[in-house]
C-alpha cells in the first residue's frame, strides 16, 4: 500500500509539473505593425529577423528551462543532486527569460510615423524629463552615450524609480539581464549586433541615432503614468 501512495504521489506530482509547465508556456508577442513598416529606420529584413529567429530562440529557451526546472523540482527531495541541477538552470532562465521580456518591452518602444513612431512624448512624462534633463534631446544624447558604452551586447533603460519619488534613470545592462523592483522601464533599447547590424553593419552609433525616429513615446508615457 505504502509503495502504491508513493508511486501515486510521484505521478501526481509529475503531472502537475508538466501541467504547470504547459499552462506557463510563453509565445512571441504580437506586433502592432508589418516588419517593413520602420523602414529606412530599420529595415524590415532586420525586424523580420530580430522578431522570427532571435525573439524565438529567447522564448524557447525559457519555456525549455521552466519545464525543466519544474519537472526537476517535483524530484528535488528524492535526490539531493537536483538541487545542484535546479541551481545551474537558474542562470538559463535569467537570460532567457530576460530576452524575452526585454524584447516584449522593445517591440511595444517602436512605432512607424503613421502610429506616431518618433512623436515626442506629452504630459506628465514630457513634464518629468524636461525637468530633470533640461529637453528631450539632452536625454537622448545621454542615452546613446548610455548605449555606446556597452562593450559587447546589452540594453540601454529609461525607467521610473518607483523609490525615488518617480524619478527617471538611465539603467544600463549586460547581455539579456532586464530591470526590476522600483526600476519600471519606460523604454528598452536593444544594442545587440543583431538589432542592427545587418543594416549599419559597424556603424552602431547611426542605429543609436536612427531608432529615435520610431520610438513610440506613447507607449514611454502610458507605462510612466500607470507606474
Amino acid at each position: 500500500m505504502y509503495a502504491a501512495r508513493t508511486a501515486l504521489r510521484k505521478s501526481g506530482s509529475a503531472l502537475s509539473a508538466a501541467a504547470y509547465a504547459k499552462r506557463t508556456k510563453v509565445t512571441l508577442p504580437d506586433l502592432d505593425w508589418d516588419f517593413g513598416a520602420l523602414e529606412p529606420h530599420i529595415s524590415g529584413k532586420i525586424n523580420e529577423l530580430h522578431y522570427t529567429k532571435h525573439h524565438q530562440t529567447y522564448v524557447n529557451g525559457l519555456n525549455s528551462a521552466l519545464e525543466q526546472f519544474h519537472e526537476l523540482s517535483a524530484r528535488v527531495d528524492q535526490d539531493s543532486r537536483v538541487a545542484a541541477q535546479l541551481t545551474a538552470l537558474q542562470q538559463n532562465i535569467k537570460f532567457h527569460g530576460g530576452g524575452y521580456r526585454n524584447h516584449c518591452l522593445f517591440w511595444k518602444n517602436l512605432a512607424p510615423a503613421s502610429q506616431g513612431g518618433g512623436e515626442p512624448p506629452t504630459g506628465a512624462l514630457a513634464r518629468q524629463i524636461e525637468t530633470q534633463f533640461g529637453s528631450l534631446e539632452k536625454l537622448q544624447a545621454l542615452t546613446n552615450g548610455k548605449l555606446a558604452g556597452i562593450q559587447g551586447s546589452g540594453w540601454a533603460f529609461l525607467v521610473k524609480n518607483t523609490d525615488n519619488g518617480g524619478q527617471l534613470e538611465l539603467v544600463q545592462t549586460y547581455n539579456q539581464d532586464t530591470v526590476s523592483g522600483p526600476y519600471v522601464p519606460l523604454l528598452a533599447i536593444d544594442a545587440w549586433e543583431h538589432a542592427y547590424y545587418l543594416q549599419y553593419q559597424n556603424r552602431k552609433a547611426d542605429y543609436f541615432s536612427a531608432i529615435w525616429n520610431v520610438i513610440n513615446w506613447k507607449e514611454a508615457a502610458r507605462r510612466f503614468d500607470a507606474a
